[in-house]
């Protein structure tokens, strides 16, 4: 079961910022699934953008989450609407 609690709220510039890491982090994930292993410099370059945009986008949540406060669970990770810029907090149970 999860259980979701609205937890705070980002500015549209924040909002946008964090919408074009995540859309560029599934792009890589989609081209990485068909780059054949021949292609090595490719393949390099690709999952060292992987790399990069993976650490961009923690650090936007982690930022994000010291400077509004955000509550947050061992169990849980957060969640953000790109239409309304609101933030959740799921929560496996």
């Amino acid at each position: 079961m999860v259980t979701k609690e609205k937890v705070g709220q980002v500015t549209a510039e924040e909002c946008a910022e964090i919408k074009q890491l995540f859309e560029r982090r599934n792009g890589l994930v989609e081209l990485v699934k068909i780059i054949t292993p021949d292609n090595d410099a490719l393949y390099e370059k690709v999952v060292a953008d992987m790399g990069a945009t993976a650490t961009k986008f923690q650090q936007w949540w982690n930022e994000k989450a010291a400077k509004y406060q955000w509550k947050s669970h061992p169990n849980g990770n957060w969640e953000i609407n790109f239409d309304t810029c609101e933030v959740f907090l799921l929560i496996n149970q």
